[in-house]
């Protein structure tokens, strides 16, 4: 219905944006991956966009790369999988990491990204390993995301820990996550990136 807006970025604070089309304001729920080269509040940003509606909700996805809405959508493919599982996919792992891990059959490093269990993992390298496999072969996995322009929150280290509660971490161990990759000077986004990295080794 929607597949892609073009306009300037109002608002984000992980994992909700909103995006101003003509006067329009579309609020959108957006991976870390999509997050981390999102410009600052005030430029101008193209999404991708996947719209899910169900009996009681319309949702609004964003994602900066085609393949990110790809992966979103192929993820959810493999029984027992909903949009914040996938979504935490893509804040954990990224397009590129992800396709590793199930083509590797890494079931211990899946089972870390939270809402994963270890049949759960053991299901997505079987049905997605092909998939996987396709996508790295026609070149279309985009490469670790680069450090993008950020607005300073007032507490980046509370912004982050936040974040992580919404990507499915508990309250206790999302704070202690974010304390752990918490650097002076960092922002929310980077502490965030910092975060799931350790949780993936």
């Amino acid at each position: 219905m929607i597949g892609r807006l073009k306009g300037i970025l109002v608002h984000k604070q992980p994992p909700w944006l909103v995006v101003d089309v003509h006067g329009v304001g579309y609020e959108l729920e957006a991976p870390m991956s999509t997050f981390y080269d999102l410009p600052a509040v005030g430029g101008e940003v193209s999404l991708f966009t996947h719209y899910a509606q169900k009996e009681d909700s319309v949702s609004l996805y964003g994602f900066l790369s085609e393949p990110e809405r790809r992966l979103f959508r192929d993820v959810q493919r493999v029984s027992g999988i909903g949009a914040k599982i996938a979504l935490a996919v893509l804040s954990g792992a990224g397009v590129d990491e992800f396709a590793r891990l199930v083509q590797a059959g890494d079931v211990t490093a899946l089972t870390r990204i939270p809402g994963i269990g270890k049949k759960t993992a053991e299901r997505m390298i079987v049905e997605l390993r092909e998939r996987m496999a396709d996508m790295v072969a026609a070149g279309v996995a985009v490469g670790g995301a680069a450090k993008g322009a950020a607005n300073v929150a007032a507490d980046p280290l509370s912004e982050a820990t936040i974040a992580l509660q919404q990507l499915g971490y508990k309250p206790a161990e999302a704070q202690r996550m974010a304390r752990q990759a918490f650097a002076e000077g960092d922002v929310a986004e980077t502490i965030i990136r910092k975060a799931l990295q350790s949780a993936l080794r």
